[in-house]
């Protein structure tokens, strides 16, 4: 399950540096969480680190992606691969 930040959000910028996968960023109005790149840290952490630091418990899962733990391994997986052929410049 991806997760998702909802309107409560202070926009203190807390959660966007913790994300290993990138895949949060400034919406127009709060944060926003990228459901193709969010594993909920699974392969990276055992808990999902924006969640860990948000002081006001905006980020929750999202209902309109569902994933199972196996799902969101394979996401990890295929992006860290992704990343790893990719050319640096």
């Amino acid at each position: 399950m991806a997760l998702i930040i909802t309107d409560e959000c202070i926009n203190c910028d807390v959660c966007e540096p913790e994300c290993p996968n990138g895949a949060i960023s400034q919406g127009e109005e709060i944060y926003v969480i990228n459901p193709n790149l969010c594993t909920e840290c699974v392969g990276h952490y055992d808990t999902p680190q924006c969640v860990e630091v948000c002081p006001v418990n905006c980020i929750i899962t999202n209902p309109d992606v569902i994933e199972s733990r196996e799902q969101l391994l394979a996401k990890y997986q295929a992006l860290t691969t992704g990343a790893e052929r990719a050319p640096r410049e």
